[in-house]
């Protein structure tokens, strides 16, 4: 490659944590065999309780009726949030050569399918855009794990130059990129690390409704965890099972925070809803720990931290603990606005899409070879 190619992709994600719609639009230039992105707008359209109401019934259980409707519907949802981040950035939609929709991941069965829902017909025809989607389904064909899909972006746009760097998602599912000194391909590898926000803003939900999540971690902050069922929740095979490897609500259901809410009850009858969160976050932090700890020998000393997750100052401070002596630092400090992180990620694989470039890091899905992801609506 040796042409500069430069172009606007706007790049929609909904995560695990089912808080909102991520939308960002970033202008990416390929130069020889280098991306340089800037990141133009960022927006969050949040879920008002009746769509998070759908959402979260539909990872449980729906009748096709609703799975139709629940699609279409998403697509409105989703081309809103591309046409408000387009009026927030400044760009004509016209001048946008991609819509890169992740939608919202229904089912994710490593190994054998994936399920995301959003449909791209309708963001394509509202808003007159191109749209690339089912960025996963691919590398799952070719026999990988469809998950994660950031690494991409943190082996191209954010590597560090000299050192070994730990890009870890806080999102509703924690997921860490062991990147090297300049990004190089090949020893580029990645995992998710188990819950990031999804444990958390669940029990929050469930103790306290009227919140969307812990603001500022104030719960956490006032709570004391029950180590125990930490111990406990630990010893779940998934954190033992050795990379590559991916996981989601299907294991981290709405069952599941049932239980651990309950186990914190029974090992601690006195348990505020305080400690109840304070556990949850610890869960997040010590899995991380647990993770590099057994599964990353190389020399990284240090932890970007990105997504919901970086905002909450009691997680940040149960992960510094977990990961010492490595250094933590927030991806904010270091780019931009962290919380367009996947947002920009996804961009970047519709831009790869578009240049028919592969989107995957096979060593970390675990895919046969590189592939170009996605699946093309034309305007």
């Amino acid at each position: 490659m040796t042409s500069s190619r430069s172009a606007v992709v706007i790049g929609l994600m909904s995560g695990t944590s089912l808080d909102g719609i991520s939308a960002a639009a970033a202008r990416f230039t390929l130069r020889n065999e280098a991306i340089d992105a800037e990141l133009l707008g960022y927006v969050s359209r949040a879920y008002t309780p009746g769509e998070r109401s759908r959402l979260a019934a539909a990872l449980q259980a729906a009748s096709p009726a609703e799975y139709c409707r629940l699609n279409v519907d998403l697509g409105h949802w989703l081309a809103d949030a591309a046409v408000a981040v387009a009026a927030h950035a400044g760009v004509d939609l016209r001048d946008v050569a991609a819509i890169a929709s992740h939608g919202q991941t229904v089912w994710h069965e490593p190994g054998h399918s994936t399920w995301q829902t959003g449909e791209p017909a309708v963001i394509a025809e509202r808003t007159g855009v191109p749209v690339v989607s089912g960025f996963r389904a691919r590398d799952v064909a070719a026999g990988g794990q469809g998950a994660p899909l950031v690494p991409i972006a943190d082996r191209l746009l954010f590597a560090a130059p000299a050192h070994w760097r730990l890009l870890q998602n806080l999102g509703g599912i924690g997921n860490v990129t062991v990147v090297p000194p300049g990004g190089h391909a090949s020893e580029v590898r990645a995992f998710d690390t188990g819950p990031g926000v999804g444990v958390i803003d669940a029990v929050v939900r469930a103790l306290r409704p009227e919140l969307p999540y812990d603001t500022d971690g104030h719960l956490a902050l006032a709570g004391s965890a029950v180590r125990e069922v930490v111990d406990a929740c630990l010893a779940e095979p998934y954190f033992a099972s050795p990379p590559p490897k991916s996981t989601g609500r299907e294991l981290f259901s709405a069952d599941y925070v049932a239980r651990f809410m309950d186990a914190c009850r029974q090992a601690r009858p006195t348990a505020s809803d305080e400690d109840l969160v304070a556990t949850a976050v610890s869960l997040t932090a010590r899995s991380i720990g647990d993770a590099y700890r057994r599964f990353v020998p190389e020399p990284a000393d240090e932890v970007v931290l990105s997504g919901g997750g970086a905002r909450n100052p009691a997680l940040v401070s149960a992960i510094r603990a977990a990961v010492a002596p490595r250094q933590v630092r927030v991806f904010d400090e270091l780019f931009f606005d962290g919380e367009a992180k996947e947002a920009v990620a996804f961009a970047l694989l519709g831009y790869l899409h578009l240049n028919h470039l592969p989107g995957n890091v096979p060593s970390a899905t675990g895919a046969q070879g590189p592939r170009v992801l996605g699946t093309f609506t034309p305007a």
